[in-house]
């Protein structure tokens, strides 16, 4: 069984979640071709209502456990509740710029 197929079994089986979308990132690391070593994890789960966004990740740590002891190296994850998920559709794009670092005024 592929590490992606075991980590998104472990996650749907642990923490039933209502969005789960896995992608393998390997491709864009240098590790050799086909690795499952990086992987970013999008996941909205009824299981992280009240929970805090620490708590949240070590659930998801927690149910990945076995996959992470067999090679995977990086899990990027952003966890969202139901009530999060559906009151910003935006809630997946990256804040706007603000322009770099300011020069010390000195």
């Amino acid at each position: 069984m592929s590490l992606e197929t075991l980590l998104c079994n472990s996650l749907t089986e642990t923490l039933n979640p209502s969005v789960l979308d896995l992608e393998n990132e390997s491709h864009s690391h240098n590790v050799p071709k086909n690795s499952e070593t990086h992987f970013r994890l999008v996941i909205v789960s009824q299981k992280f209502d009240g929970l805090s966004r620490v708590q949240r990740h070590q659930l998801v740590y927690k149910a990945a456990d076995e996959a992470l002891k067999k090679g995977i190296h990086a899990l990027a994850m952003q966890c969202f509740t139901e009530l999060e998920w559906a009151k910003d559709p935006e809630c997946l794009s990256s804040p706007p710029c603000k322009g770099g670092m300011k020069k010390d005024p000195r």
